[in-house]
């Protein structure tokens, strides 16, 4: 059985993630993981390196040394952060390109006078300078990967970001591409919109893709008056009873 439909109504508050929402900086986090597999002794092939998608730099390192076939060297982990951020950071600064339609959206919330905020597993020093890509104006706070205890997939950022906007979870709208991004977002129990590349992506069931909403890969074109009719279609959705 279900509940009534509600009435559609705004989000309290919207949380993005970065790499791959807000900025098309996936591909470039590809090059710098290759990077960082190979200066452990291996480089990964495309089908592991997507296991590291949205992961925190812990578990991409103990990864890559998994996969290298050694024991993850922790006395050097932050030398092999240091040199895979760095060579992020210059990827970065050459080629980080923002997704179409993402500012004229961001506005639009904006006016409407929607809190956001950036939730990204990217850690503070590498993602300050996408934050200022995208426009820091528009949101009113940003959390990053080492300013909580446990990244996504664990759903702290998600419950610290309502937490600090004084909100309950459920209140909030998430957007969100990869599968650890998503679980953690559906966990601290918020409202998600997945953004996943392709199908190889593991959608949770809670999740509402934009392909099912909108058809379509990505956020260009899309009106805050579609996400906010989107948000009350999400939250009748969360709240059917299956059996």
């Amino acid at each position: 059985m279900t509940t009534n439909k509600p009435a559609a109504s705004k989000p309290a508050a919207i949380f993005w993630d970065m790499d791959g929402t807000l900025t098309d900086s996936e591909p470039l986090w590809a090059e710098a993981t290759y990077f960082l597999s190979e200066q452990m002794g291996r480089r990964l092939t495309p089908t592991e390196r997507l296991a590291t998608v949205g992961a925190t730099f812990s578990t991409t390192f103990r990864y890559c040394a998994q996969v290298a076939g050694i024991k993850a060297p922790v006395e050097r982990e932050e030398d092999y952060r240091r040199a895979m951020f760095e060579y992020t950071k210059e990827l970065f600064s050459q080629r980080l390109e923002v997704f179409p339609g993402i500012r004229d959206l961001l506005a639009q919330f904006g006016a409407d006078g929607i809190p956001m905020m950036v939730t990204t597993n990217t850690e503070r020093n590498v993602a300050d300078a996408a934050i200022d890509a995208v426009g820091r104006e528009h949101f009113v706070d940003t959390i990053c990967g080492d300013e909580v205890e446990h990244g996504k997939p664990a759903p702290d950022m998600y419950r610290e970001a309502a937490r600090r906007l004084g909100l309950d979870p459920a209140q909030c709208l998430v957007f969100e591409d990869s599968a650890t991004g998503m679980r953690a977002a559906v966990d601290a129990g918020c409202r998600v919109i997945g953004l996943p590349a392709d199908e190889s992506v593991e959608v949770p069931r809670e999740v509402s893709t934009i392909a099912e909403l909108y058809r379509s890969a990505h956020l260009d074109g899309v009106q805050a008056v579609d996400v906010y009719g989107w948000f009350g279609q999400i939250s009748w959705v969360g709240n059917t009873v299956r059996s």
